[in-house]
């Protein structure tokens, strides 16, 4: 009996083993199917098999985007314009998956019901194969929030939701390129800024690190050049403006005060933008890539209008978030050297207390100046040497008093930079407190 019912038992665990195989090979087959009850596509292309896109308006000039062999596009009508790449890529996307919500009508008769027989809108696709494709876009349906729409060539009228409409009914102000300048960041090599009465000129040096070059050779603050360059990009023309207020903007542009005039080289040559204020704090600018007065915000304006000092760097020490290797310090007649072996800090073959050194990293890596004085510097109280990049590169400042104020250099450039007595005080404070690293209790005990 106890065979029997074994033979019953592995019989049942076989047909349920069948019947799991046989439903799981069913549901493959029926993941790679569509949903039969999924709305249908109204198109479904490749992205880079478009070549030509044109939108068409009732009783306007149609819009004509064609892709260039670099694989941007551009403006081709009613005039030549440079195109914005993320609006028409946003474009791109929409028409190459456009869903439908439903199919109204297999065949109708008469498409006037819809607003199909003269179309709002007519999206004509060219393709580098398989032809040309035409989209027509209708009315708004009485409910709202969906348009009717067909393709030239298929009898079925379908409905989408009004969001894709309005991804493809643009206008030329909408695709066009709105920048004022179109330099490449990655290619960039030259910037010129003429502000507060100063020409300022910043290039890059041999470690690919922005260096100002005029009015004389100075460190400059990499993060303040870059958000100078990221304002220069950001200034756009304002699209909102009537053909009315374009005009009243060059006679604004003509009164009002010079804030700036920056120039940017890369490699396809030099671009310029003057930027002006109004008495009512309204920023105008002109633009040496495309023709006319634009109104610029007041973000943009202000972030150009910069001194010598605002671009300086205020650091004392250039080796920011990179780990030294050595440290060599004097204040007056106390001397250290601290060097790093492994993963440990090591002062006349005697390991120390790895914080306290890192606190003493710190307030080195954070000394800067309050203001860049002519002079001031005297005989230095205080040096201290840092050598990282595996010891390729050293800096040395010195530190002197002069009265109750200090002054500090870096060795081998004239610049001087005023410190605060609290910075310099804090200085020394960590350099006092570094320390031994201390005997763990076990080996206390072994000595």
């Amino acid at each position: 009996m106890r065979i029997r019912g074994l033979l019953v038992a592995a019989a049942a665990l076989a047909a349920l083993g069948g019947l799991l195989y046989w439903s799981n090979r069913a549901q493959k087959a029926k993941e790679g199917k569509p949903d039969p009850n999924a709305p249908p596509k109204i198109l479904e292309l490749k992205e880079d098999n478009l070549v030509r896109l044109e939108i068409r308006k009732r009783d306007q000039p149609a819009v004509v985007l064609e892709k260039g062999q670099d694989g941007n596009w551009k403006i081709t009508a009613p005039e030549a314009l440079n195109a914005d790449q993320d609006s028409v890529r946003s474009l791109v996307s929409t028409v190459t998956s456009l869903n439908s919500d439903r199919v109204i009508e297999e065949n109708p008769q008469d498409l006037s019901p819809y607003g199909l027989q003269a179309p709002a809108v007519e999206l004509v696709i060219g393709q580098k194969e398989g032809g040309e494709r035409k989209l027509l876009i209708g009315d708004e349906t009485p409910t709202g929030s969906y348009y009717f729409v067909k393709l030239d060539g298929d009898a079925r009228v379908f409905t989408m939701a009004s969001w894709n409409k309005t991804s493809i009914d643009k206008s030329v102000w909408d695709l066009r390129d709105k920048r004022l300048l179109t330099f490449d960041s990655d290619k960039l090599t030259r910037l010129e800024l003429n502000a507060k009465n100063q020409t300022i000129e910043i290039g890059k040096n041999a470690q690919n690190e922005w260096q100002i070059l005029k009015p004389r050779p100075l460190r400059a603050d990499g993060g303040n050049v870059e958000q100078l360059l990221s304002r220069l990009r950001d200034a756009k023309m304002d699209t909102n403006l009537t053909a009315e207020e374009r005009k009243k903007a060059e006679a604004a542009f003509a009164k009002a005060s010079l804030v700036a005039i920056a120039r940017v080289t890369d490699a396809a040559g030099t671009q310029q933008l003057e930027v002006r204020k109004t008495k009512d704090n309204d920023y105008y600018a002109k633009s040496s890539v495309i023709d006319g007065i634009h109104k610029i915000t007041s973000w943009v304006g202000e972030g150009l209008d910069k001194g010598l000092d605002d671009l300086r760097n205020k650091k004392l020490f250039d080796f920011g978030w990179n780990e030294p290797t050595k440290i060599e310090w004097r204040d007056g007649a106390e001397t250290a050297v601290y060097e790093k072996s492994s993963d440990k800090w090591m002062r006349a073959g005697k390991q120390m207390d790895s914080t306290s050194v890192r606190n003493f990293i710190d307030k080195l890596r954070d000394l800067s100046a309050q203001g860049f004085p002519e002079k001031g510097f005297t005989e230095p109280v205080i040096e201290a040497r840092v050598s990282w990049d595996d010891g390729k590169r050293t800096e040395k400042v010195l530190i002197s008093k002069n009265g109750d104020k200090y002054f500090a250099r870096r060795e081998n450039e004239p610049a001087i930079y005023e410190l605060t007595a609290s910075d310099v005080d804090g200085l020394r404070s960590a350099a006092k407190d570094v320390k031994e690293q201390a005997e763990k209790p076990d080996e206390k005990k072994k000595s």
